[in-house]
Order: structure tokens, then sequence, then C-alpha cells
């Protein structure tokens, strides 16, 4: 059975006429005809019962008419459900992210302008670890997730959304507040205060560290940004953190570039697909990650120290939008 024989049987029994359900239909009678007659020969009933003059429903034919129209109806409204999600009238977008995001992610005011944009979309949001994240997204119960790009996970397609170099924070107070660059070897003998392992920009600072060929003792280890500052402020220890942060902390905490490497905190989107495949994401993710993509453009490429080469995750496949991981 297919929709067109449905259209032209609620025609026919519409207009009780074949010549006219024809001409409604925009095809030819006989075509016509021959829709009507594969549809009873599958159902195994006479639907009309045809005369000189009229055409007139059997009772097979009133009771199929009932759900037929029933059927069409629920086409049309998937229809018009289907034309609403992808114009963003209506649908869901279900967001991850890791704890403590850097500033210049300044994610309660991306929340604000997609639901000024987009009022009808429901919008769902958990944080948490990128481990816990990326399993919430493989099971599909999120479709997006922003984590730092080397906790994403090779099997996720992923887009670098913006990036800045980390830089020493200290107390306004410590012998290192006014210096103008400082390398790892000075770092390695002061106390840190740095994220749990998995947390945060923790891989990348023990990475530099590792790859240096130094050791460095953390002292305090905490799962949240503002903790983590109070205790830069308070003087328990040093930290390296985004440039960013450090900036919009700097009436409280000193900060100072890094003198022989340029460590990239870079951020990226992730979401389930297959790179090879079109319109991976639906139209509410997509939305978002595009707001994602402009927010963050003033920020992707910006590093404390230019001129000194990267310490950042390798790329480990291209992705469909744009960009590595």
């Amino acid at each position: 059975m297919e929709l067109r024989q449905l259209l032209h049987f609620v025609a026919v029994a519409e207009e009780e006429s074949f010549t006219r359900a024809a001409q409604c239909s925009n095809i030819v009678q006989s075509a016509l005809s021959t829709s009507i007659r594969q549809l009873e020969e599958e159902l195994g009933a006479k639907l009309f019962v045809r005369s000189t003059r009229k055409v007139r429903l059997t009772a097979a034919g009133r009771a199929f008419l009932e759900k037929a129209n029933v059927a069409l109806e629920a086409l049309r409204q998937g229809k018009e459900l289907i034309a609403d999600i992808r114009s963003l009238r209506r649908g869901k977008l279900s967001l991850g992210t890791v704890q403590s995001l850097p500033s210049f992610i300044d994610l309660p005011a991306l929340l604000e302008d997609f639901h000024d944009q987009h009022p009808d979309i429901e919008v769902r949001l958990c944080q948490g670890s990128a481990a816990h994240l990326i399993e919430k997204i493989r099971s599909r119960q999120i479709e997006l997730v922003i984590l730092p790009v080397e906790e994403a996970h090779p099997d996720l397609s992923s887009q670098i959304i913006c990036c800045d170099g980390l830089v020493l924070a200290c107390a306004m107070e410590h012998y290192l507040a006014t210096a103008e660059a400082v390398s790892l070897k000075e770092l390695s003998g002061e106390p840190f205060i740095d994220f749990e392992p998995t947390y945060g920009t923790r891989e990348l600072v023990d990475r530099a560290f590792a790859d240096a060929g130094l050791e460095r003792r953390v002292t305090f280890e905490v799962s949240d940004l503002n903790t983590l500052l109070e205790l830069v402020t308070r003087g328990l220890g040093v930290a390296l953190i985004p440039q960013a942060v450090a900036l919009a902390r700097k009436d409280s905490i000193a900060h100072v570039a890094l003198a022989d490497v340029e460590i990239c905190w870079e951020l990226a989107a992730a979401y389930n697909g297959d790179i090879s495949a079109r319109d991976v994401l639906d139209a509410a993710p997509a939305a978002f990650l595009k707001l994602l993509v402009e927010q963050g453009a003033g920020h992707r490429g910006e590093a404390a120290t230019p001129e000194l080469p990267k310490l950042i995750a390798a790329p480990k496949k291209e992705n469909l939008i744009g960009g590595s991981r």
C-alpha cells in the first residue's frame, strides 16, 4: 500500500466521482482507476459501488475511509513537526560541559542568546568530568559536549572552538609577580595549586613538565576554578591558568608569561557522527555550535607567547565542520 493510493482513495470518496477526483489529483482518470483497483485487490474488498451517475462507498469503503483519514492526518502532522524541528520552531538541545569552563566561554550568555533566538527549543544542560560526558554522548543521552580537546574521544567528531595560552598565576606579593617571564624550570620548585587529575588543565600542565623532563609539587588539588583562584590569591601556591582567566582577576592575582614554552588550553565541541556523513548534527545542536564558534572566534589561536613553540594535543582526525582534533 502506497501513500498515493490513500490520497487517490480519499479524493474519490470526497468527490464521489472518478472524473473529478482525477482532476483534483492532477492525474489521468485511467491511472486513478488503476490505483484504486490495485488498492482494492490488496485489501481484498471492494471500496466503491460504481454506477453511470455516481460513485459511493461500500461498507468496507466507509470503514477504510475513517482509518485512511487518520493515517493521512498523522502523516501531515509528522511532516509539520519535522519542518518545525528543521526551522528551530521546536525541538531539544541536550548539552554537556566540563566543570570550570574558562572565562572566554560565557556559557550563561550563550544559553541566553540561544533562548532569545529560539525560545521554543527545550535546553537541557549537565556538567561533569570529560569521561562522564563522553559516556553520556556515546549513549546518546546528550548531543553536544564542550571539553578540553585532549580529552575528546577518538570515536567522536569534534571541532576546536577556542584556545588560550596558559600563564603563571601567583599572589601579588609573590617574588615572581613582577617578572617579565618565567621558565618551567624556575617553577619546578614552587608549590602548585592545580585541578584533580582528569579535571581542567591538569593533564595539559602535567604533560608540559613531563616533556621538559621536570617534576613539580602539587600541594592542593581542587575540582573548581574559583577555589583554585582563591588559594592562589592567598599565597598558598602558584598555578598555570588561561590568560583570559588571569586577566579577569588582575586586581587580585599577578600573572606572568611563560618563557620557554607556550601551553595552549584548547576547548572543543564534540558530538556523535561519522565524519564522512553530511548534516551530522540536528538543527538545534548545530545552531548552538554556531554560537559557540562565533563567541570563541576571538580566542582561537591567541597565546601568551606567540613566538614560542606550542604545546597542544596532537591532531587526531579531521571533522565534518572544520578544524581538527
